[in-house]
């Protein structure tokens, strides 16, 4: 197993109160950290429609019939939500501290439900496919930035080895015959397929919805609502501008990341490494790559991301703003492995907007070596975790 991050806080979070989700994309590793971290709960998956039913129609005895002294994993939990009634009567009856773990892979289901019911009750952690750190921890990050790329950062690709291209393929498939039809009641699935090809097609750019709709050939409120689909299943994220305006005009449009490079090259027909060398979106995957490892290091420390980017409407742009109480942190991200003072040129005009009160720059780049320079702290692709500790 591949050591997680996040493990101490789910421990933590566990011994405060009664129930706990852990929720995040399919195969991100959730079941095996749950059951690996619980291992005297009884894991029922939800996935298995005798099981499923059986919730459904008599939920009182099903509960009655799994009680135990240790607690309960209930894994896929979105395919029952009507039991988070019943879990509510019980921990509000038996208090008992980390009784239930939740796993779930569609957002938007269980907050709804829980919005109603748990709060204040449950803890809800969020698990993402591997770090860089993670990788680099147990000695699996490639030596490469366009190996990672390509192979993403789903722990089942490394623990079996297995063919990028052909998984992903089948990821995309399985989350479409699946999750979509059952969830969203999309019936034209080749065109919904078209739509998220058309948003890896923008990786790293800002969201024009209108565009996107038109191109795809949907109207735009279609177009809001399969972007809400994809956020809430984990698959893309939107990146929004910071509001600071140093009396400059900003842009407000969010752009568009994937959580992983790899279905993003597997939408754009990317199907090698050698391929992705020479694709014109590749300085925009290395972009996503390291934004989203970004969210990553807030998620697995238990907190929610206070990530930005920042754009005014002459083009000036920092990659990505962290907001740390009450200082602004910029971060250029540049694939070029020679450092030149070009790649500084973002932060150089933030420095003189901002009058330098917030002194604290990074450039993140595809070279190897970390630096200190005038302008900012430059900081491999492979030491991201470096911003954090600082």
């Amino acid at each position: 197993m591949i050591s997680r991050s996040l493990t101490l806080h789910l421990i933590e979070a566990a011994k405060q109160l009664p129930v706990v989700a852990l929720l995040g994309p399919r195969q991100s590793g959730k079941t095996t950290l749950a059951r690996a971290t619980f291992k005297d709960h009884i894991y029922i998956s939800l996935e298995d429609l005798d099981t499923r039913k059986f919730a459904q129609e008599d939920p009182r005895r099903f509960f009655f019939e799994n009680r135990n002294e240790h607690g309960i994993i209930l894994d896929e939990f979105q395919h029952v939500p009507e039991l988070l009634s019943y879990i509510q009567t019980q921990v509000d009856t038996e208090d008992i501290p980390g009784y239930f773990i939740l796993t779930g892979s569609q957002n938007f289901l269980l907050n709804q439900a829980i919005s109603q019911t748990l709060a204040g009750r449950i803890a809800l952690l969020y698990l993402l496919p591997l770090s860089i750190s993670e990788l680099k921890a147990k000695e699996l990050l490639p030596e490469k930035v366009d190996s990672l790329i390509f192979k993403g950062q789903y722990p089942r690709v490394y623990a079996r080895n297995l063919n990028p291209a052909t998984w992903y393929r089948d990821y995309i498939a399985t989350y479409l015959e699946r999750d979509v039809r059952q969830l969203a009641a999309i019936s034209d699935l080749s065109r919904f397929h078209y739509f998220i090809q058309l948003c890896a097609g923008r990786v790293g750019q800002l969201l024009n919805v209108s565009s996107l709709a038109t191109d795809c050939g949907i109207d735009v409120r279609t177009a809001k609502s399969w972007l809400s689909l994809l956020e809430a299943s984990y698959i893309i994220f939107l990146l929004q501008p910071h509001y600071k305006n140093f009396s400059k005009r900003l842009i407000k449009s969010p752009k568009i990341y994937f959580y992983d490079t790899a279905i993003a090259c597997s939408l754009l027909g990317i199907e090698s490494e050698q391929q992705l060398q020479n694709h014109y979106l590749k300085g925009n995957l290395f972009e996503c790559l390291i934004t989203s490892d970004l969210i990553k290091h807030f998620y697995n420390a238990n907190r929610r991301p206070q990530l930005y980017f920042w754009r005014d409407n002459h083009g000036h742009e920092v990659d990505c703003i962290i907001e740390k109480a009450m200082q602004l942190i910029p971060i250029e991200i540049k694939l070029s492995m020679t450092i030149s003072s070009s790649l500084f040129e973002g932060l150089k005009y933030w420095k003189e907007i901002s009058d330098n009160i917030y002194p604290k720059a990074y450039l993140v780049y595809g070279g190897f070596q970390d630096q200190e320079r005038a302008q900012a702290t430059v900081v491999s692709w492979q030491n991201i975790e470096k911003i954090f500790s600082d």
